[in-house]
């Protein structure tokens, strides 16, 4: 189906391309999201991987798959990018956010609170998680956002990141391990002997400005889980991880967004337009 939409789009077919936009620009969203915390900088970076896939859309030879081309022109864009605002934020890697966070104040909620405060606690969650991934090297965090909580299939992920699928296995096993270790001696969602809960620090992430309640930036829109969204649905069963924590980040939402300004972009573009014919 991604070669129709291709070919149409090539000949200048507006709905075409917008079509083959739509069948992965939210995936390719998530994947931003994930490595870079910010829904802002998420949707920036989203479009400029777009931007760039139209672009070269006449290059696709069709001989591979289109998802292949798409993820490996993502893939160096990101790994290639500027740092943006988190990542500049968190340099300290598993030291410095472990430090962060013994900083923030611990308060015990009550019956009542754990209510009124529910969907704070999972923002505060899925914050303090997503902050975790940025402890990783932008490689290692890539490659286990790709691997392991998408489900990328390991020959595809060697692929994509031009690695050996030994070598691939070896990055990919490395940012698992230095991602649990950390939760394993930090978080109670891990270990539960662990002093570190989301309801404890949840008041003192509201304190801190880290969550909202009165604007939920990861839970507002909460419809599905990523598992619901592997990169191979149809090998969905064997991409859940066997590991708790990474089953733990691919039960975060799914954000199902749409490529609003995307496609006014290309029609601003005179370079795109006559690329595609439009």
């Amino acid at each position: 189906m991604d070669s129709v939409y291709i070919k149409s789009a090539l000949k200048g077919d507006t709905s075409a391309l917008n079509e083959l936009i739509e069948r992965h620009y939210t995936f390719t969203f998530n994947v931003c999201l994930k490595m870079l915390y910010s829904h802002h900088d998420a949707e920036d970076v989203n479009n400029e991987i777009w931007i760039k896939i139209i672009s070269r859309l006449s290059s696709f030879n069709f001989k591979s798959a289109f998802k292949t081309w798409l993820y490996r022109i993502a893939v160096n864009h990101i790994l290639d990018m500027k740092k943006k605002s988190i990542e500049l934020a968190i340099n300290g890697g598993f030291d410095g956010y472990k430090k962060n966070l013994e900083s923030i104040p611990t308060h015990e909620l009550n019956g009542e609170e754990v209510i009124i405060l529910s969907e704070s606690i999972n923002e505060a969650k899925i914050g303090c998680m997503s902050g975790m991934l940025m402890c990783l090297d932008r490689e290692q965090r890539l490659i286990y956002v790709m691997g392991d909580i998408f489900g990328i299939d390991h020959t595809l992920g060697s692929e994509i990141f031009d690695l050996s699928l030994s070598n691939y296995r070896k990055k990919l096993s490395r940012a698992r391990t230095d991602l649990f270790s950390f939760m394993n001696d930090q978080c109670s969602l891990v270990n539960k002997n662990n002093p570190c809960s989301c309801n404890k620090k949840t008041k003192g992430f509201i304190g801190a400005g880290y969550v909202n309640p009165e604007k939920l930036e990861f839970f507002a829109d909460y419809k599905i889980k990523i598992h619901d969204k592997l990169a191979d649905k149809s090998d969905q069963l064997d991409n859940l991880s066997d590991d708790y924590h990474t089953r733990l980040f691919q039960a975060h939402p799914f954000e199902e967004t749409k490529a609003k300004k995307l496609l006014n972009e290309v029609l601003k573009s005179t370079e795109l337009k006559a690329l595609l014919r439009l």
